[in-house]
């Protein structure tokens, strides 16, 4: 199993019942989440040595975010205290042909201000695998643009392989700027999450031209090896939306000039989509780590997608046996 260090905010979600509106809502239900701390639980439900580093305020609700990290085995030591608040965001469940929305409360969170990594990096990075961060991260001040930039070029001097997820968040900041700090970043990435329209607006990929769905996937992912021959491996999901409520999703992946793709899973119905891509990616890093054959990483990475879904939270709550048993038996299937 390999050692991981996760970097990122994390926020305190609250979130409407099926059906009822914010506008309307008399309760919301909480929880903890962020895209980075979501791929280390799923990592550590694997059983990889995993740290979270952030920074929460040094009040009950950071302690809350302590102890839902701890409460999956997430190393929490560098979960810096201080700052003035928590970030949080707001989201309207959607259903049937109402997509969900989202209202952001997170300006001026304890880790959105921060100037400076106040971490001792050395130590941090020392005997790590890879490192991994997204890019909601830099898109949340210019200080943070920097800081991305200089902890990956850190943790690459220190021997990590570096994960990197597009991730991108349209209310944070716009797809030019977006575009130039994801091409400063991407020389130094191993592990790269992005697809069709994160090769047209952010790496200045042509559209594709022909009409096969299938080499459409392949001549994106070819195109963006060729820009970036450093990124050994490209990975993302194709998602058929019927509804709010009900998903195809197959997942896909390029790696050594070769294009591999899941099975398709039907999720009917979705109890709550959000953390789905980063279930995702814990599931293909975690493949990664333990050196799996291409195909094995991305059926085992969607499945864990699809799963996620099926639970609310933001994070993925399944082991490797759950996951390896769910692909084994078949979706619906009672495990005696």
């Amino acid at each position: 199993m390999g050692k991981v260090v996760t970097l990122g905010e994390i926020m305190l979600r609250f979130s409407t019942e099926c059906g009822t509106r914010i506008a309307q809502t008399e309760t919301f239900t909480a929880h903890y989440g962020g895209g980075e701390a979501n791929v280390a639980v799923s990592l550590s439900n694997y059983g990889h040595q995993v740290a979270f580093a952030s920074k929460v305020p040094d009040n009950a609700l950071g302690e809350a975010v302590k102890k839902h990290l701890n409460r999956y085995g997430v190393d929490t030591s560098y979960l810096l205290k201080g700052g003035p608040r928590l970030g949080s965001y707001y989201l309207e469940a959607g259903i049937g042909e109402r997509a969900a929305s989202v209202i952001y409360d997170r300006a001026g969170s304890s880790f959105a201000v921060m100037e400076t990594a106040e971490w001792d990096l050395t130590q941090m990075f020392a005997g790590c695998d890879i490192f991994h961060i997204s890019g909601i991260t830099p898109a949340l001040s210019e200080a943070w643009k920097k800081l991305t930039l200089e902890l990956i070029k850190t943790a690459k001097q220190a021997g990590c392989l570096i994960s990197f997820d597009v991730n991108y968040r349209g209310k944070l900041w716009s797809q030019k700027e977006a575009g130039e700090t994801i091409r400063a970043i991407l020389p130094f990435v191993d592990y790269c999450s992005a697809g069709k329209l994160d090769a047209q607006h952010f790496l200045e990929v042509p559209a594709y031209n022909g009409t096969s769905e299938d080499e459409e996937t392949t001549y994106y992912y070819q195109e963006m090896q060729k820009k970036y021959p450093n990124i050994s491996v490209f990975y993302s999901t194709k998602r058929k939306v019927h509804s709010a409520s009900a998903n195809d999703l197959i997942g896909t992946l390029w790696a050594e000039g070769n294009y591999y793709e899941s099975q398709c899973h039907l999720i009917d119905p979705i109890v709550d989509r959000v953390g789905g891509g980063d279930a995702f990616a814990g599931g293909v890093l975690h493949g990664l780590l333990n050196k799996e054959d291409y195909q094995k990483v991305i059926d085992f990475a969607t499945a864990a997608s699809a799963l996620k879904h099926t639970v609310h939270g933001d994070c993925n709550q399944f082991s490797q046996q759950e996951v390896e048993s769910f692909l084994a038996m078949g979706s619906g299937k009672i495990i005696r």
